[in-house]
């Protein structure tokens, strides 16, 4: 049984069309991975499911029923983007009113050492830091034991040590039986985590598979030189993405071979001409680049 799906499902703001004829499944036991530019309708997609906002069309169900009704929802754990927490209670306060409501709770002093967050059971939350307040704010989406969770940025205002010990809380949540949804603009993140991962452009779901197969099915690669005219490979065909990083010129090409050989033929000034595979960062910029790239025609004819 899948644990949520949207079946058909558009929402719309006014004028706006946040989410376009969504189907989706989410089956038990995977780490899912959501993808997508600022305003592509991901926040949107777990607000449906939250039970925070009604389809304009089409159905949200989560474990068989309706998201809006509370029993539908005992099962789900989640973070929003946004951390709000009393800033007079405890974190141990705020922990246990938060366990209260569920009838088989994580005991607080499990879930804080957990998530590392032992020593600051003592504290008000007013007086923690960002990534203090969002380690607490992911570990109270586990207090429940959830089958669910939804973690919208969960690493948000954390340094590097930081992330890489709330991704190892989180796999070992899932590795107990935890169905888990991240978003993140930390593209590093989603390869280190997700299992599978689901890209949303304009509300619209434009791939969704491993991490593998998305990589070889988009094709694109990465290619660095440096040149004493960056404007006039523009004027080069295949080029996905194009950004200047220590005076090098770094493309997300869809072809590499033909890109070098129109680059050749160009008989423009280069050197220091590197290639390499696709990262996943590299690859969500092929997927989400403008429509009418050669990279991203050619994955949504393949989807």
């Amino acid at each position: 049984m899948n644990l949520a799906r949207f079946d058909h499902v558009t929402r719309r703001y006014g004028d706006v069309v946040a989410v376009d004829d969504v189907s989706l499944d989410l089956e038990p036991g995977v780490l899912v991975g959501l993808l997508g530019p600022n305003g592509a309708g991901k926040t949107t997609l777990l607000a449906l499911l939250q039970g925070l906002r009604r389809p304009t069309s089409g159905v949200v169900t989560l474990f068989g029923g309706d998201p809006r009704d509370a029993g539908s929802r005992q099962r789900l754990g989640s973070t929003p983007q946004e951390t709000a927490l009393p800033d007079t209670l405890r974190v141990r306060e705020v922990i246990d009113y938060v366990g209260g409501h569920f009838a088989a709770r994580v005991p607080t002093a499990q879930l804080a050492t957990e998530f590392g967050i032992e020593d600051l059971l003592r504290r008000q939350c007013g007086s923690l830091s960002g990534g203090q307040k969002r380690r607490l704010a992911v570990a109270l989406a586990f207090v429940g034991r959830p089958a669910l969770v939804l973690l919208d940025e969960p690493t948000t205002g954390l340094d590097v040590d930081g992330r890489r010990a709330l991704w190892e809380a989180i796999r070992r949540q899932h590795r107990g039986g935890a169905t888990v949804v991240v978003t993140s603009h930390y593209l590093e993140e989603i390869e280190a985590l997700a299992e599978r991962v689901v890209v949303v452009d304009s509300g619209h779901v434009i791939a969704d598979d491993s991490v593998e197969r998305i990589l070889a099915r988009v094709g694109v690669s990465q290619v660095r030189l440096r040149t004493t005219d960056p404007a006039a490979l523009a004027a080069l065909p295949g080029i996905a993405h194009h950004e200047r990083a220590d005076d090098r010129e770094i493309l997300t090409v869809s072809d590499a071979d033909a890109f070098i050989r129109e680059l050749v033929r160009s008989e423009l000034d280069f050197r220091d001409l590197t290639v390499r595979g696709a990262s996943l960062e590299e690859a969500f910029l092929a997927l989400t680049a403008p429509r009418h790239s050669d990279a991203a025609l050619a994955l949504k004819e393949a989807s």
